[in-house]
């Protein structure tokens, strides 16, 4: 259980100390738009109140949102107790720390904070997410590929 503790610390972190220094220390916040390697990286600000792609935005779900996402992250932990792979815990733990560190935003500024947005070859990609939407996708992949559907019983 060690490594699903720490991946979770390392994706919550990693998640959080980002915002703090580009949301707030670079001020994008106020800026708003901040070329990087345009167009494959740039920084533009986004507060997402609903879920991806700003889905359900508005309809006043930020309190649901925290609390679907503690209890997932619950639900998920005691799953990967009883997972035999290391690599399908670890998987685990960036999903949890990513789900957390959305749902600390939530509480703190009342939405997700999203920063980065990236575009290739003449497509523009609208959107912007933050690097817990990239621990919640890779561990979530993780999961599908290392995960258990038999484990032993924690």
């Amino acid at each position: 259980m060690r490594g699903l503790w720490v991946a979770a610390a390392l994706a919550f972190g990693i998640d959080q100390l980002s915002k703090l220094i580009v949301v707030f220390g670079l001020n994008l916040k106020e800026v708003l738009v901040m070329p990087v390697l345009p167009p494959f990286l740039v920084f533009r600000m986004g507060w997402n109140e609903g879920i991806n792609f700003g889905l359900f935005s508005g309809v006043g779900a930020r309190w649901a949102l925290i609390v679907l996402a503690v209890v997932i992250s619950v639900v998920l932990w005691r799953w990967a107790r009883g997972m035999e792979r290391p690599v399908a815990r670890i998987a685990a733990g960036l999903v949890i720390g990513g789900a957390l560190a959305n749902a600390l935003d939530r509480v703190l500024y009342g939405a997700v904070a999203d920063f980065l947005n990236m575009s290739c070859c003449g497509i523009r990609n609208p959107f912007a997410f933050n690097l817990a939407d990239v621990f919640i996708f890779a561990g979530a992949l993780g999961l599908v590929i290392w995960g258990e559907t038999r484990h032993k019983t924690p």
